[in-house]
Formats: C-alpha cells, structure tokens, sequence
C-alpha cells in the first residue's frame, strides 16, 4: 500500500500566487495525495481561484482565523493521511515527480527531508538556502538555525503535534524539532524538493521571528548552549555576508 500524504496549502489574499502553488500539488504524478486547502476568508479573487480546482481538493474550508499557525492547526485538524506536509501559497513541489520520488527514496521513515530552492517574485532561482541541508538530521539539527524548511520536510502525521500558538512567526522551528525528537528513522532525499518564495511574516518582522528562535531554542537546547550557538550563528551570517559582497562587488 503506498502512504497517503496529507498536503496543506494555507492561504490569505494571495491571488497573485495561489494556482501556481495548486497546480504544483494536483499535477503531482504521485496518486495517494489528500490535499487540503485552509483559506483565511479571502477577499481579493483568492477563494474564487481555489473553486476552480474544488473538485480535485479533498477538503477546503474559508474562515477567518487567528494567523497562520492557527490556519495550519486547522489543516492538520483536517489531516488523514499517513504523512503530512505544508505547501502554502506561493511556494511549490520542485518538479511533478517529487512527492513519488521522495517515497521512493526508502520505506516507511518518520521523516523524509531534502534541499529547497529558493525563488523570486518573478519565479526566478536564487539558488539554494543559506542553511543548507544536512547530509543526517535530527532534533538537534536546528541548534545554528532552520537547516530544513517546513516545504521540504515530510512528517508522519502520528508524530506530529498542534503548532504551539504562542509563537506567530517561527513556531514551525519548535513544530519541527518536537516531531524529530519522536522520530527514529529519518531519510534524506538526493536534490531539491521544494520552490519556496522568498518573503513572508518572518522577513517582515526580523526581530520577532528572532527573538521567538531563541526563545524556541533555549527551551530545546538550554540556555547557554543556544546562546553559544548564537554566536556561531552571528559568525557563520557574517561571513555568508562577506563572502556574498566580494562575489557581488
């Protein structure tokens, strides 16, 4: 039996962007998808995009919510599937073989994860993330940052959890690491998985989508190991930086 794999799309006034993402998910050659479509009541065309493809959707619902992690909970309310992964508007599967590719990798992990390119508003590559991919994962993986975005990461959806509501902006880092801590076989997947658009709440609000990091890592790591690994991290992005300007210059 091949597993089910839940696909969450959350979305909110995005009609710039939505069919790409849908398109990405329904044209997947992978068969045993349940796809789930979380609309914040959108009013700008959005939800009237989304009925177009409502029969290939197996739930969508349009509500006002409380933000984003809240309209994630609902879609992982929602969830029936063996896995679960969120694609939200504006980011993509890399390519339309990707979710077979990824259960083809190896049987019956916990957690399948891969690399994400990164993309532009005109949907041109920016190459791959800063944090790149580690070649083995596991919950202390994310001690120098998010070395795997939520678009790349495939969970089974018995280890995973409600988003914590406390955080609006990085609770996918702490959603992340709670279901790793419970995993105990995790395969990477050769290549890019995911298209993931640059931007969003947390490039928004730099310094809340920190402080709520290292409030995420000191409750995981411990205080003075986070805050060391801060350091490491302040050094890594200051030569990423360096490095980048001499490249540009």
């Amino acid at each position: 039996m091949k597993p089910v794999l839940s696909v969450i799309t959350i979305v909110y006034n995005n009609a710039r962007d939505i069919e790409r993402t849908l398109l990405s998910v329904l044209n997947q050659t992978y068969d045993a998808i349940e796809y789930i479509v979380v609309d914040g009541a959108s009013n700008d065309g959005t939800l009237e995009i989304i009925k177009r493809y409502e029969s290939r959707i197996a739930k969508l619902i349009s509500e006002k919510d409380k933000g984003i992690y809240d309209a994630m909970n609902k879609g992982l309310a929602l969830a029936t599937g063996d896995y679960v992964i969120f694609m939200n508007s504006g980011d993509e599967f890399y390519a339309p073989d990707t979710v077979a590719k990824v259960f083809a990798t190896a049987p019956d992990a916990d957690i399948y994860y891969g690399e994400t390119e990164m993309v532009n508003d005109e949907r041109e590559s920016l190459g791959q993330r800063r944090h790149i991919a580690p070649a083995k994962f596991n919950w202390r993986s994310f001690k120098y940052g998010m070395s795997v975005s939520h678009q790349a990461i495939y969970i089974k959806r018995s280890l995973v959890e409600p988003y914590d509501p406390k955080y609006q902006l990085s609770a996918d880092i702490d959603w992340i690491i709670r279901a790793a801590k419970k995993a105990k076989k995790i395969v990477k997947v050769d290549g890019y998985l995911a298209k993931y658009l640059v931007g969003g709440m947390s490039k928004a609000k730099h310094k809340q989508s920190l402080l709520e990091r290292f409030d995420i890592m000191k409750r995981h790591y411990g205080l003075i190991p986070t805050i060391l690994n801060h350091a490491v991290i302040a050094f890594n992005l200051g030569w990423y930086w360096l490095l980048n300007k001499r490249t540009n210059d």
